[in-house]
């Protein structure tokens, strides 16, 4: 198996990059019909259109984090099971996981049908845009069930190679969303409802893209409906927790800065961030899509027990991380007018100046949020999950929740800005987290360096 699979034989950059690539274009693909999203959104819909969605991310993210849970915990195993050639495991893993996340999304959809008012209670969103945010959801939730689900599948089908049909699916499911983006908001004007047609449509054709995969003769994942280990779904599972805490832990911090945004700045404070947050996913999508080969090529090879690769692999995914989060900081630096004010029209001028004044504030965090995503999905490829949920843990969820609140109460007396700007001066709370975590994950990252794990096999 060795011999065949280039993740464990290959040439060590031009095998990263031969998984790196396809994951890059598919996650910039997603990235662009979410970035397009907001531009038809924003520019045809308004401003609370803009902010009704970013007020329902921290239900969106309980969803989104429970899929990645079992889709990433599962491909590492599965990677790990197939590096040691036990394919009959590695397809008992695939098959669990892509059941449980059709029954989890399918029970979060009828719970959000029956108790939608409760819901955005709990996500404290303004009575002013209810209706919109309930026509959005009313389609959504059920997308989710086939959005999901074929998102694990994506991440068994790229290591089981088939990397390019993974990345054609997720290209042209994206392509399809922004060509019907324009089709139902613009020509249509079906509203936010038209944003979530649109997915639906695209999400049903990106999963039969991707359903090729069952008929492909290369394929060495085989899917059961009868499975009776079901132990191995709680094993894999819990091997992606701090997957499932990097994303929880964004629907938390979205909870609680939403609710600081419309204390101190109403709706039009939660529209300004959110222009600016689709530059934060757009950094985030490109470190997992880094993540995601790293962890595929480092399972396998820690599976294998082949440490110096290991180190190999790792010492480039940091490297290019690092530059891309410097190209992302010079592009918003250079052209700050035109990146952000794209997203909505030329009326929705509070909004444009809230966010032209918070873009400072946050450019340090993707100088360094890449790398921390980097450095802890390498501690989940190694089989170190408490490592990696404890970094997860503190960059997602303590550190920026913690000092959220700290700087909301205490900085607007220091006067150190402007009046208007020490509104929401708290929001550099977000880059000194990913700073602090930083070195918690160096620290980690050195204890369980490829070298040390050459030390523990001699042993």
């Amino acid at each position: 198996m060795s011999q065949n699979n280039p993740a464990l034989s290959g040439k060590v950059i031009p095998t990263f990059f031969y998984y790196v690539l396809p994951s890059i274009i598919g996650l910039v693909a997603i990235t662009t019909a979410n970035l397009v999203d907001g531009f038809f959104v924003g520019n045809y819909v308004g401003a609370d259109a803009l902010a009704s969605i970013t007020l329902m991310v921290p239900y969106f993210t309980l969803l989104i984090a429970t899929a990645l849970m079992i889709a990433i915990g599962g491909a590492v195993s599965a990677g790990k099971a197939m590096g040691e050639d036990n394919v009959k495991k590695a397809s008992d893993i695939f098959s669990q996981s892509l059941i449980a996340s059709i029954v989890i999304n399918a029970t979060f959809a009828f719970l959000s049908l029956f108790f939608v008012d409760e819901l955005f209670g709990l996500l404290s969103m303004p009575e002013q845009i209810h209706p919109m945010a309930k026509e959005y959801l009313d389609v959504i939730r059920w997308v989710f069930i086939l959005q999901l689900t074929t998102m694990v599948l994506y991440y068994f089908v790229r290591p089981d190679s088939h990397p390019i049909l993974a990345t054609t699916a997720l290209v042209t499911g994206a392509v399809l969303n922004i060509i019907l983006d324009y089709w139902f908001i613009v020509e249509l004007d079906y509203g936010l409802a038209g944003a979530a047609y649109a997915t639906a449509i695209a999400q049903v054709i990106q999963f039969l893209v991707l359903s090729y995969y069952f008929f492909s003769p290369k394929r060495a994942l085989k899917f059961t409906w009868l499975n009776h280990n079901w132990a191995l779904l709680k094993q894999s599972a819990f091997n992606g927790v701090s997957e499932f805490i990097n994303e929880m832990s964004v629907g938390i911090i979205f909870f609680i800065l939403n609710g600081l945004m419309i204390h101190r700045l109403g709706v039009d404070g939660v529209a300004a961030f959110t222009l600016v947050n689709y530059f934060i996913f757009l950094s985030i999508m490109l470190s997992y899509g880094l993540a995601d080969a790293l962890h595929l090529v480092v399972s396998q090879n820690f599976g294998a027990k082949q440490h110096i690769r290991v180190k190999q692999f790792l010492s480039i995914a940091v490297m290019t991380v690092l530059s891309m989060g410097l190209v992302i900081v010079s592009t918003l630096l250079i052209w700050p007018n035109a990146v952000l004010g794209s997203f909505v029209s030329s009326n929705e001028q509070t909004v444009l100046e809230v966010s032209y004044q918070l873009l400072p504030l946050i450019l340090p965090l993707f100088l360094i949020n890449g790398t921390n995503i980097v450095l802890t999905c390498y501690l989940t490829a190694i089989h170190q999950p408490k490592p990696s949920a404890l970094i997860a843990t503190a960059r997602s969820l303590v550190l920026p929740a913690t000092l959220l609140l700290a700087f909301y109460l205490w900085l607007p007396d220091l006067n150190f800005l402007s009046p208007t700007s020490n509104d929401f001066a708290f929001i550099i709370a977000l880059p000194l987290a990913e700073w602090c975590a930083f070195f918690v994950a160096l620290y980690f990252v050195f204890a369980h360096r490829p070298t040390r794990l050459n030390q523990l096999k001699a042993n």
